[in-house]
């Protein structure tokens, strides 16, 4: 039997690879931060990780992971409601809940597996979800799961949000869903517009805030922060693996008696390993240190505005953002995996993207920033762009 299947598997394979999407692992041989060294002992700066605030190797971080370890052992060997449940894990959802100003929170292994868990266990058939065109695709199959009438409106488009909302009267309860940044542009959803409509049309809130928290906002506390909109939205999600230290790990954050339903019928919380006090014990602390301070904040936006600034003046048609993410425009889809190599070559990791992750005809150049850049890295990274960019006939 399977030397049929795994002929299909070749021939899709092979697909894969003649269309330019089969992806490939760079092997990395030192800690995430701004420099990297490869497997064969070459440098590179990255400038495509998650790794907002640069704490994905920080020395207080790794210091209280491994005191966790020493305190409440290395994994937990069962699911929450068994026998999966420290004062460690009590702590960070308490934490978490400080954060963004909720009730209560749930933690999962990944983001994905929160917003895979959140809706099949709120809303029927009789409910409606109105959902962002451009949400992360763990939302996608999130809503794929539950059996609610599905709405799409266009990305942040408030008119034909509104449209979805009138048509959705006819369910039982309607809750709008929607990502804080979108990923590949680097847009943020315009929260307090969403939250006006949904009070005018009798709607829940939810909103993914794993490229948003820590980035947005004026002390980086995410969207709710950024348009005065806390109390008015009622379900957040969110990841431990990007700004909040890169690890592993999800949340749910919002509503007392939301939070509470999903501890009783959401499938990856009731089915999936409890986190591992390391993990945990360093997220406690990666709170404390945003509680003290803003200064990792402060020169991730630093960093953003001056590679933005000089990447405009140098020619490059970048999408607008107020995010650590920097949409640099080339439109067409081999140039964009060309502009990638090279750009590699020079010692600077990016990525490009185009169809079927991004629209046709809208390639581009992904640059993620972080507060672990310093100013010759963003210097590097810049003058990598305009040769290369000169070289392909993207600036002159």
């Amino acid at each position: 039997m399977y030397g049929k299947f795994q002929q299909h598997l070749q021939n899709e394979l092979a697909a894969i690879d003649e269309a330019g999407l089969y992806k490939r692992e760079r092997n990395i041989a030192s800690q995430q931060f701004a420099e990297i060294t490869l497997e064969d002992g070459s440098k590179a700066l990255n400038f495509c990780a998650n790794n907002y605030l640069g704490l994905s190797n920080n020395l207080r971080l790794m210091k209280a992971a491994q005191q966790a370890m020493e305190e409440r052992g290395y994994g937990m060997s069962s699911v929450r409601f068994i026998c999966g449940t420290q004062d460690y894990h009590k702590t960070l959802e308490k934490a978490i809940a400080d954060y963004f100003k909720t009730e209560d929170t749930i933690l999962y292994a990944a983001c994905f597996d929160a917003n895979g868990g959140l809706f099949e266990p709120l809303f029927t058939a009789e409910d409606a979800i109105i959902s962002d065109s451009l949400n992360h695709a763990s939302i996608i199959d999130g809503v794929r799961l539950c059996k609610a009438v599905r709405y799409r409106y266009a990305n942040a488009d408030m008119a034909d949000l509104e449209r979805c909302l009138q048509e959705a009267q006819a369910q039982r309860y309607r809750i709008i869903v929607t990502d804080g940044v979108f990923s590949m542009d680097g847009n943020v959803a315009p929260m307090d517009k969403i939250c006006d409509l949904a009070e005018k049309y009798d709607a829940l809130v939810m909103v993914d805030e794993s490229h948003s928290a820590g980035v947005v906002g004026p002390t980086g506390h995410g969207v709710a922060e950024q348009f005065g909109c806390y109390g008015r939205i009622d379900i957040f999600t969110g990841t431990l693996g990007k700004a909040f230290g890169g690890a592993v790990g999800g949340f749910t954050t919002g509503r007392k008696e939301i939070i509470d339903m999903l501890r009783q019928r959401s499938r990856p919380y009731l089915f999936s390993n409890s986190l591992p006090p390391s993990v945990v014990g360093a997220s406690i602390e990666v709170f404390k240190m945003l509680a003290e301070s803003d200064s990792l904040h402060t020169k991730l936006q630093n960093n953003v505005n001056y590679f933005r600034d000089k990447m405009l003046a140098a020619g490059f048609d970048i999408k607008p953002t107020q995010s650590a993410i920097c949409a640099v425009m080339l439109y067409d889809a081999p140039l964009s995996q060309v502009f990638a190599q090279k750009m590699a070559q020079e010692g600077i990791f990016v990525t490009g993207f185009y169809y079927p992750v991004v629209p046709k005809g809208e390639a581009r150049i992904r640059v993620q920033l972080s507060a672990a850049h310093e100013q010759e890295h963003l210097d590097k990274a810049i003058n990598a762009f305009i040769k290369v960019g000169k070289e392909l006939g993207v600036i002159k």
